[in-house]
C-alpha cells in the first residue's frame, strides 16, 4: 500500500455490450418460492418453503440415466408435458444412445471415486391425443418431482435450489445495500429486530476511511515450500492495492475450461449496478467477493487466494451451476487433468434451505463432493445465513452434528467442515441475524467487519453540498456521499464475513509450516493439520453463552 490516499475514477455503471433487455433480465427473479400447503405429501411431513428453478429438475451424478428420464416422463404425461435430459450446458440427449453413453461414463467416473457429471431434466409443454392431459397444466418442477417420487423415484433428482451468498429468500449480505433514507444524526440508537442491521451505523454497507497499513507477508518462502491456498466461490474479486498480486483470479483447468461463471461483461466486482432499472443503486452483492478476499487477507497476509465467481450481481446462482463448480474445483485440486492444485481451505458464503432434509430424498452430492474436496486436504468453511433461525442451511449444515435428522458423508481423516455464525463487534454477543442452531459450529466476527471495496460510485449523492472559495482556491465541501466506495474500504454485516474470518485464521494457523517447506504432500497429514488449526480456533471462539 503507498501512502497515497485510493482513489480511482468512478467505474462505469452500465457493463460494455449490455443491451436493455440483459439488464431487465438480471432484475427477474432466478426461480420461484416453494410455498408448501397444509397437505403432507405421500404420507410425509409437510415440506418446507425454499426457491427453485421451475422448468427443470437437477440430476446429479446418475449412473441409471435412462431409467431415470423413463420414469420422468411416465410422471410428466398426464400433466401433458414431456422430459428432455440436457447437460448443464444445454446440449439434449435426445437418444437412446446419447443418454446410455452419458450413464455409461457416469458409471466409470464413480468407479473411479468421483462424483459423475450433472444434468437437468428440461420440461416442455407436449399434449397427446391418445392421453387424458388437458387442460396441460402450468410447467412446475415441484409437481413433477413430487409425482416421480410416488413412483419410485428416490435420490439423485431434484430440485434445483437457487443459492445466495446468504440462503433464500434475502441476499447475504442484507439486500438493502444504499444507506437509510433518515437524516444524520439518526433518531433512534437502536433499532429493532435483525433488519436494524442493514442501517448504515448498525451495520449496514458503508463507505469508511482507514488508515493502516495494507497487510504483508511476515514469512518469505523457502525452497521446498509454499503458500496456503484459499479459494473463495462467490462473485469473483475486483481490483485493490491490497489484493493486486495475491488473488488469482478466474482460473483455468488444464483441459482449457474454466471453473464457474467466467464473464468479463457482468463482473459484479467491476460493474455495481447491471440489474434492472438504469437508478445508480448498487447490486445487493456487488463487490461481496472483494469483501470476503480483503478479510482473508487481513487474517492470513501469507496466503494465495483464487477467487472463482459462481454468482451473479444479485447473489445467486442455481444448485446445479455451483456443484458443478465444486466438482471442477475438486478435479483440479486431484489433478484429474494434470498437475494436482493444492487449496487448503475454501470459503463457501453461500446457501440455501432444503425443503425436506429430513427424509430419505434428502440428495447427498453436495455432501459428497464436498467429502471428497476435504478428502483431499481442503478444509471447507461455510457461512451459516442471515435467517435468525436454527433451519439448517446447507452447505453449513452438511456435517455430522449431535442431532442432525439428515445422512450426510463424513470421511474419516479428512480435513473439517466448519459453519459459521456471526458475532456482534463485542465478540461476545451473536449478532440477531445470524441463524443458529446446533449445526453452527463456531461464531466470529461478522458484524460492522472493515474490509476492502472495489472502487464502486453510486447513484445516492451526499445529502448537503457546500463549495468555498478561499483565496482563489475552490474547496469542495459535501457530508458523507452514503454509496461512494472510491476510498477502497466499507463496513459489512453478515455471516458472509464471518466464514472468511475463519477461513483466514485456519490458513494463518498452518502457514508457518508450508511456508517453511515442512507441509506434507499427503493429505491425510495435512488434513489433520487443518483439523488441529480449526479446533484450536473453535475452542478460543466457541459458542458464546452459558449454561442453561
Amino acid at each position: 500500500m503507498t501512502d497515497d490516499p485510493i482513489r480511482r475514477p468512478p467505474l462505469p455503471r452500465r457493463p460494455p455490450g449490455q443491451p436493455w433487455w440483459q439488464r431487465t433480465g438480471a432484475a427477474r427473479p432466478l426461480g420461484v418460492q416453494l410455498k408448501p400447503t397444509q397437505e403432507d405429501g405421500f404420507g410425509r411431513e409437510a415440506v418446507q418453503p425454499t426457491g427453485y428453478a421451475p422448468r427443470h429438475l437437477l440430476v446429479t451424478g446418475s449412473d441409471e440415466l435412462d431409467s431415470v428420464y423413463e420414469v420422468l416422463n411416465a410422471a410428466a404425461l398426464h400433466f401433458g408435458w414431456s422430459i428432455l435430459i440436457t447437460t448443464l450446458d444445454g446440449e439434449v440427449l435426445d437418444t437412446v444412445d446419447a443418454r446410455n453413453a452419458a450413464q455409461q461414463q457416469a458409471q466409470g467416473e464413480r468407479a473411479a471415486g468421483r462424483v459423475p457429471a450433472l444434468y437437468r431434466a428440461l420440461i416442455v409443454v407436449d399434449p397427446k391425443d391418445d392421453v387424458d392431459d388437458e387442460p396441460v397444466a402450468v410447467i412446475d418442477a415441484w409437481r413433477l418431482l413430487e409425482d416421480a417420487r410416488s413412483r419410485g423415484l428416490v435420490r439423485r433428482v431434484g430440485l434445483d435450489h437457487v443459492m445466495s451468498v446468504g440462503p433464500f429468500p434475502r441476499t447475504n449480505p442484507f439486500t438493502r445495500t444504499n444507506p437509510f433514507t433518515r437524516t444524520n444524526p439518526f433518531t433512534r440508537t437502536n433499532a429493532p429486530g435483525p433488519d436494524g442491521y442493514a442501517d448504515p451505523g448498525s451495520g449496514g454497507r458503508e463507505a469508511v476511511s482507514f488508515a493502516g497499513a495494507a497487510p504483508t507477508h511476515e514469512i518469505d518462502v523457502v525452497e521446498g515450500g509454499r503458500r496456503p491456498v484459499v479459494a473463495i466461490l462467490d462473485t469473483g474479486c475486483g481490483s485493490h492495492p491490497w489484493l493486486d498480486g495475491h488473488v488469482r483470479l478466474d482460473p483455468v483447468l488444464p483441459n482449457g475450461g474454466a471453473i464457474g461463471r467466467y464473464d468479463p461483461a457482468t463482473d459484479p466486482e467491476v460493474y455495481g449496478d447491471q440489474a434492472g432499472p438504469y437508478d445508480g443503486f448498487l447490486d445487493d452483492a456487488a463487490g461481496h467477493g472483494t469483501f470476503i478476499a480483503g478479510i482473508i487477507r487481513q487474517r492470513c497476509p501469507e496466503a494465495e487466494i483464487v477467487a472463482i465467481r459462481v454468482a451473479d450481481s444479485e447473489g445467486l446462482v442455481l444448485e446445479g451451476d455451483f456443484l458443478e463448480a465444486v466438482r471442477s474445483l475438486v478435479a483440479w485440486i486431484r489433478g484429474d487433468d494434470g498437475d494436482a492444485q493444492p487449496i487448503d481451505v475454501l470459503n463457501l458464503s453461500i446457501g440455501y434451505y432444503h425443503e425436506t432434509p429430513r427424509d430419505v430424498r434428502f440428495d447427498d452430492t453436495m455432501s459428497l463432493l464436498l467429502a471428497d474436496a476435504r478428502k483431499q486436504g481442503c478444509a471447507v468453511v461455510c457461512s451459516a445465513g442471515n435467517d435468525s433461525t436454527d433451519r439448517p442451511a446447507f452447505p453449513a449444515a452438511l456435517w455430522r452434528y449431535a442431532g442432525a435428522e439428515y445422512d450426510v458423508v463424513e470421511p474419516e481423516d479428512a480435513a473439517p467442515h466448519v459453519s459459521v455464525g456471526a458475532l456482534n463487534p463485542d465478540n461476545e454477543t451473536v449478532a440477531l441475524f445470524s441463524n443458529i442452531g446446533a449445526w453452527v459450529k463456531v461464531y466470529a466476527p461478522g458484524t460492522s467487519v472493515l474490509s476492502t471495496s472495489p472502487a464502486f460510485q453510486g447513484a445516492v449523492q451526499a445529502g448537503t453540498r457546500d463549495d468555498v472559495t478561499i483565496d482563489g482556491v475552490v474547496l469542495a465541501r459535501a457530508s458523507i456521499d452514503p454509496d461512494d466506495f472510491t476510498g477502497g474500504f466499507a463496513l459489512w454485516s453478515g455471516t458472509s464475513f464471518a466464514a472468511p474470518y475463519i477461513a483466514g485464521s485456519i490458513a494463518h494457523r498452518v502457514a508457518q509450516g508450508m511456508l517453511a517447506g515442512k507441509s506434507s504432500p499427503d493429505a491425510a497429514e495435512r488434513s489433520r493439520d487443518l483439523r488441529d488449526a480449526a479446533d484450536a480456533i473453535t475452542q478460543v471462539l466457541g459458542v458464546p453463552g452459558t449454561t442453561a
